[in-house]
């Protein structure tokens, strides 16, 4: 199933847009991450509410569907490394309004929610920008090697950041943000010193065919469907990340430093795999061993979901990350890859709503049923609902499940 790394493989370390390309998401998911526990805990601290914490992610994903298809044919017919520097530097400023709300004791619920819903904007803009950037930069045929290598990278900013977070929050949430604003302007700097051999096309006036031509082309491409829509159902059911403050503070009694390493976890999963799988990329039955990851990330949410200690905890999510992993560099490989260049920014911008309703949605559906049912009911149904979509995707989308490699036109 997995073949080892060639010594004649491309040589992405020594590639420097790649370079700058893989720095600036270490420094964009660095900032997220440390950004994501002083926003969770600031917030639970000053109302001790779930559904707030709920609330965080629903307005940080509100502003997605509203402007994707815009995002998407902005990304497709102009500078997209402008794109993302402009977007970096938006939330370097909304970060400078936290600070200031902090330092001056005007900080409160009300506040903390206009800033997610900006910082939720210009992220409207900016990941469907890099996903559509990453095929520009390196040679189709080791795009799923430098998906993974970048993984690698980022989720070890998610296991550093949260952590990290977690340890200056005790000098104040404006250690952490001061760090956060600091950072993202880094990354800013990173992204607009990518260099990359492309022209856009030429600039088509703005209409219903241009703007709605990616959901076009994913709905009339099963696969590339099937694999959007699975992230979406799977992890907006079985995420567990916007109750982590709960978890710390209330179930496993770990505090602020508990609430980082639990953050933390899955990514020490997802970093250890992502390695791997630059090193030893899925070749055959992609579609099965994706299916197989989903239905295991699903099964450590569970776990998760009635562990009363904090060993047990941890290692749980460190397996939901590895399996999420997996999952996540076939998806993307697969939709990437799938992809013409001249459609990826509008692609990869509904792909952006999907990711954005699994991740921040499935903040407020944590959030809200918590509220309704608890912290460990709201858990444990939505890894038995991972469960039921693998299951379901698998029925309906039996191309997908009979898969054999990333690459359509690669010999069988």
């Amino acid at each position: 199933m997995l073949a080892a790394a060639s010594p004649s493989d491309f040589q992405l370390f020594r590639h420097r847009p790649f370079v700058f390309f893989w720095c600036g998401r270490i420094f964009t998911s660095l900032t997220n991450n440390m950004l994501a526990v002083a926003v969770g805990w600031q917030m639970y601290d000053l109302t001790h509410r779930a559904m707030d914490l709920g609330l965080v992610g629903l307005v940080q994903f509100a502003p997605v569907p509203v402007l994707t298809l815009l995002v998407g044919y902005v990304a497709d017919r102009y500078d997209r490394r402008i794109i993302v520097t402009a977007c970096l530097t938006l939330q370097a400023i909304i970060i400078g309004v936290l600070i200031a709300g902090t330092y001056y004791h005007w900080i409160d619920r009300d506040l903390i929610l206009l800033c997610s819903f900006f910082i939720g904007t210009a992220k409207a803009f900016q990941m469907p920008t890099t996903q559509a950037l990453a095929p520009l930069i390196v040679p189709g045929d080791v795009l799923p090697r430098a998906l993974a290598l970048s993984s690698s990278g980022t989720q070890s900013a998610i296991i550093i950041g949260p952590a990290f977070g977690g340890f200056l929050y005790a000098f104040g949430a404006n250690t952490v943000y001061a760090l956060c604003g600091a950072l993202t302007l880094v990354a800013a700097t990173c992204f607009l010193a990518v260099r990359i051999d492309h022209q856009a096309p030429p600039r088509e006036p703005v209409t219903l065919t241009t703007v709605f031509a990616g959901l076009h082309f994913i709905w009339h491409r099963k696969a590339v469907l099937g694999a959007i829509s699975l992230d979406l159902f799977a992890v907006l059911l079985g995420g567990a990340t916007a109750l982590l403050p709960i978890y710390a503070r209330d179930i496993l009694m770990a505090g602020p430093v508990g609430l980082g390493l639990l953050r933390s976890a899955p990514a020490v999963g997802a970093l250890v795999t992502s390695i791997w799988l630059a090193r030893n990329p899925i070749q055959r039955k992609v579609g099965k061993v994706m299916f197989a990851a989903v239905a295991t990330y699903g099964l450590a949410t569970l776990v998760f979901a009635f562990s009363k200690l904090l060993l047990l905890s941890l290692l749980a999510l460190i397996v939901s990350g590895a399996a999420d992993m997996i999952s996540v560099v076939i998806r993307q490989s697969l939709v990437q890859l799938d992809t013409p260049n001249e459609m990826r920014g509008r692609v990869s911008a509904v792909n952006a709503i999907f990711i954005g309703a699994s991740n921040q949605l499935g903040e407020f559906e944590s959030g809200t049923t918590a509220a309704w049912w608890g912290a460990v009911a709201s858990v444990a149904v939505g890894g038995i609902g991972t469960l039921i979509v693998a299951a379901t995707w698998m029925k309906h989308f039996p191309e997908l499940v009979r898969r054999e490699r990333l690459r359509q036109d690669a010999a069988i």
